[in-house]
Protein backbone atom coordinates (compact mmCIF):
# COMPACT_ATOMS: atom_id res chain seq x y z
CA UNK A 1 0.00 0.00 0.00
CA UNK A 2 1.22 3.49 -0.86
CA UNK A 3 0.38 6.43 1.41
CA UNK A 4 1.16 9.90 0.06
CA UNK A 5 -0.64 13.23 -0.15
CA UNK A 6 0.17 13.63 -3.86
CA UNK A 7 -2.05 11.69 -6.27
CA UNK A 8 0.71 11.65 -8.90
CA UNK A 9 3.12 9.93 -6.52
CA UNK A 10 0.51 7.37 -5.47
CA UNK A 11 -0.44 6.50 -9.04
CA UNK A 12 3.19 6.44 -10.19
CA UNK A 13 4.31 4.02 -7.48
CA UNK A 14 1.20 1.90 -8.06
CA UNK A 15 1.89 1.66 -11.79
CA UNK A 16 5.57 0.76 -11.29
CA UNK A 17 4.95 -1.88 -8.64
CA UNK A 18 2.03 -3.56 -10.38
CA UNK A 19 4.18 -3.90 -13.49
CA UNK A 20 6.50 -6.16 -11.47
CA UNK A 21 3.93 -8.94 -11.69
CA UNK A 22 4.50 -10.45 -8.25
CA UNK A 23 3.47 -7.35 -6.25
CA UNK A 24 -0.15 -6.38 -5.66
CA UNK A 25 -0.82 -2.77 -4.65
CA UNK A 26 -3.99 -3.38 -2.65
CA UNK A 27 -4.73 0.32 -2.13
CA UNK A 28 -3.35 3.85 -2.08
CA UNK A 29 -4.35 6.53 0.39
CA UNK A 30 -3.74 10.01 1.71
CA UNK A 31 -2.49 10.43 5.26
CA UNK A 32 -6.00 11.03 6.62
CA UNK A 33 -7.22 7.79 5.04
CA UNK A 34 -4.16 5.69 5.86
CA UNK A 35 -4.94 3.95 9.16
CA UNK A 36 -8.52 3.12 8.13
CA UNK A 37 -7.49 1.76 4.72
CA UNK A 38 -4.63 -0.26 6.20
CA UNK A 39 -7.10 -1.80 8.65
CA UNK A 40 -9.37 -2.78 5.77
CA UNK A 41 -6.78 -4.06 3.28
CA UNK A 42 -4.10 -5.36 5.71
CA UNK A 43 -1.08 -4.89 3.41
CA UNK A 44 2.19 -6.66 4.13
CA UNK A 45 4.23 -3.54 3.26
CA UNK A 46 3.35 0.14 3.53
CA UNK A 47 5.31 2.86 1.74
CA UNK A 48 4.50 5.92 3.86
CA UNK A 49 5.25 9.55 3.04
CA UNK A 50 7.10 11.08 5.96
CA UNK A 51 5.69 14.60 5.40
CA UNK A 52 2.02 15.20 4.63
CA UNK A 53 -0.16 18.26 5.27
CA UNK A 54 -3.14 16.50 6.86
CA UNK A 55 -1.29 14.10 9.19
CA UNK A 56 2.45 13.48 9.26
CA UNK A 57 3.94 10.09 8.55
CA UNK A 58 5.54 9.74 11.98
CA UNK A 59 2.14 9.90 13.66
CA UNK A 60 0.79 7.23 11.32
CA UNK A 61 3.90 5.10 11.87
CA UNK A 62 3.40 5.14 15.64
CA UNK A 63 -0.27 4.19 15.22
CA UNK A 64 0.66 1.30 12.93
CA UNK A 65 3.40 0.02 15.23
CA UNK A 66 0.81 -0.18 18.02
CA UNK A 67 -1.33 -2.63 16.02
CA UNK A 68 -1.31 -6.32 17.06
CA UNK A 69 0.10 -7.36 13.67
CA UNK A 70 1.62 -4.23 12.11
CA UNK A 71 2.72 -4.10 8.48
CA UNK A 72 6.32 -3.47 7.51
CA UNK A 73 6.66 0.29 7.00
CA UNK A 74 9.25 2.14 4.91
CA UNK A 75 9.17 5.92 4.85
CA UNK A 76 9.08 7.91 1.61
CA UNK A 77 10.84 11.25 1.44
CA UNK A 78 11.99 13.78 -1.13
CA UNK A 79 15.10 14.68 0.83
CA UNK A 80 18.06 12.48 1.73
CA UNK A 81 18.73 14.68 4.77
CA UNK A 82 15.20 14.80 6.18
CA UNK A 83 15.45 15.55 9.90
CA UNK A 84 12.59 13.14 10.60
CA UNK A 85 14.43 10.09 9.26
CA UNK A 86 16.34 9.25 12.45
CA UNK A 87 13.11 9.58 14.45
CA UNK A 88 11.32 7.27 12.01
CA UNK A 89 14.05 4.64 12.32
CA UNK A 90 13.92 4.78 16.10
CA UNK A 91 10.11 4.49 15.92
CA UNK A 92 10.31 1.19 14.08
CA UNK A 93 10.43 2.04 10.37
CA UNK A 94 12.09 -0.70 8.34
CA UNK A 95 13.93 1.92 6.29
CA UNK A 96 13.36 4.82 3.98
CA UNK A 97 13.27 5.44 0.25
CA UNK A 98 13.73 8.61 -1.71
CA UNK A 99 10.86 9.35 -4.05
CA UNK A 100 13.31 9.55 -6.95
CA UNK A 101 14.37 5.91 -6.47
CA UNK A 102 15.00 4.34 -9.87
CA UNK A 103 11.85 2.48 -11.02
CA UNK A 104 13.82 -0.70 -11.77
CA UNK A 105 15.01 -0.80 -8.14
CA UNK A 106 11.67 -0.13 -6.47
CA UNK A 107 10.15 -3.60 -6.85
CA UNK A 108 13.22 -5.32 -5.42
CA UNK A 109 13.25 -2.97 -2.44
CA UNK A 110 9.61 -3.85 -1.73
CA UNK A 111 10.45 -7.56 -2.00
CA UNK A 112 13.25 -7.05 0.52
CA UNK A 113 10.84 -5.36 2.92
CA UNK A 114 8.23 -8.11 2.48
CA UNK A 115 10.81 -10.81 3.25
CA UNK A 116 11.85 -9.17 6.52
CA UNK A 117 14.81 -7.11 5.33
CA UNK A 118 15.48 -3.42 5.87
CA UNK A 119 16.21 -0.85 3.19
CA UNK A 120 18.00 2.48 3.09
CA UNK A 121 18.15 4.61 -0.02
CA UNK A 122 21.62 4.43 -1.61
CA UNK A 123 21.63 8.23 -1.43
CA UNK A 124 21.37 8.26 2.36
CA UNK A 125 23.77 10.90 3.61
CA UNK A 126 26.46 10.44 6.22
CA UNK A 127 24.73 13.05 8.36
CA UNK A 128 21.58 10.92 8.55
CA UNK A 129 23.49 7.79 9.56
CA UNK A 130 25.63 9.64 12.07
CA UNK A 131 22.61 11.51 13.38
CA UNK A 132 21.17 8.24 14.60
CA UNK A 133 24.39 6.67 15.78
CA UNK A 134 25.59 9.77 17.63
CA UNK A 135 22.42 9.85 19.71
CA UNK A 136 22.48 8.40 23.20
CA UNK A 137 20.58 5.33 22.04
CA UNK A 138 22.97 4.75 19.17
CA UNK A 139 26.08 5.11 21.30
CA UNK A 140 24.74 2.71 23.92
CA UNK A 141 23.89 0.19 21.22
CA UNK A 142 27.40 0.33 19.76
CA UNK A 143 28.81 -0.49 23.20
CA UNK A 144 26.48 -3.49 23.34
CA UNK A 145 28.01 -5.17 20.27
CA UNK A 146 30.55 -6.81 22.57
CA UNK A 147 27.66 -8.70 24.23
CA UNK A 148 26.84 -10.58 21.03
CA UNK A 149 27.95 -14.15 20.54
CA UNK A 150 30.08 -14.99 17.51
CA UNK A 151 27.03 -16.43 15.75
CA UNK A 152 24.96 -13.34 16.55
CA UNK A 153 27.71 -11.16 15.09
CA UNK A 154 27.63 -13.22 11.91
CA UNK A 155 23.86 -12.83 11.70
CA UNK A 156 24.13 -9.09 12.39
CA UNK A 157 26.48 -8.64 9.44
CA UNK A 158 24.02 -10.48 7.17
CA UNK A 159 21.18 -8.32 8.50
CA UNK A 160 23.26 -5.29 7.53
CA UNK A 161 23.59 -6.71 4.02
CA UNK A 162 19.79 -6.57 3.78
CA UNK A 163 19.18 -10.33 3.76
CA UNK A 164 15.88 -11.82 4.89
CA UNK A 165 15.70 -14.44 7.64
CA UNK A 166 15.34 -17.18 5.03
CA UNK A 167 18.40 -15.95 3.12
CA UNK A 168 20.44 -15.68 6.32
CA UNK A 169 19.41 -19.21 7.30
CA UNK A 170 20.53 -20.53 3.92
CA UNK A 171 23.84 -18.70 4.21
CA UNK A 172 24.73 -20.05 7.67
CA UNK A 173 22.86 -23.38 7.38
CA UNK A 174 20.35 -22.77 10.15
CA UNK A 175 16.54 -22.90 10.22
CA UNK A 176 14.44 -19.76 9.80
CA UNK A 177 13.13 -20.24 13.34
CA UNK A 178 16.66 -20.27 14.74
CA UNK A 179 17.51 -17.13 12.77
CA UNK A 180 14.41 -15.40 14.15
CA UNK A 181 15.62 -16.23 17.66
CA UNK A 182 19.07 -14.81 16.86
CA UNK A 183 17.56 -11.62 15.39
CA UNK A 184 15.39 -11.12 18.46
CA UNK A 185 18.40 -11.56 20.74
CA UNK A 186 20.46 -9.13 18.64
CA UNK A 187 17.82 -6.40 18.77
CA UNK A 188 17.48 -6.86 22.52
CA UNK A 189 21.23 -6.78 23.22
CA UNK A 190 21.78 -3.76 20.96
CA UNK A 191 18.77 -2.00 22.50
CA UNK A 192 17.25 -1.21 19.12
CA UNK A 193 13.83 -2.05 17.68
CA UNK A 194 14.48 -2.54 13.98
CA UNK A 195 16.83 -4.33 11.62
CA UNK A 196 17.84 -1.04 10.04
CA UNK A 197 18.98 0.35 13.38
CA UNK A 198 20.95 -2.85 13.97
CA UNK A 199 22.56 -2.48 10.54
CA UNK A 200 23.64 1.08 11.33
CA UNK A 201 25.17 -0.10 14.60
CA UNK A 202 27.07 -2.81 12.71
CA UNK A 203 28.46 -0.18 10.38
CA UNK A 204 29.65 2.10 13.16
CA UNK A 205 31.11 -0.85 15.11
CA UNK A 206 33.32 -1.75 12.16
CA UNK A 207 31.70 -5.12 11.48
CA UNK A 208 31.20 -4.45 7.77
CA UNK A 209 33.73 -4.67 5.00
CA UNK A 210 34.38 -1.62 2.84
CA UNK A 211 31.58 -1.31 0.32
CA UNK A 212 28.95 -3.28 2.33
Amino acid sequence: MVVDDEALVRSGFQLILRAAGDIDVVATATGAQAVREIGVHKPDVVLLDIRMPDVDGLTILRQLRALPDPPVVAMLTTFDSDEYIATALRSGAAGFLLKDTEPEHLAQLVRTLASGGGVLSPKVTRSVVDGFLDSGAGSAAVDSVSRLTDRERDVLVLIAEGLSNADIGARVHLSVGTIKDHVSAILTKLKVNSRVQAALVAQRAGLLRDGD
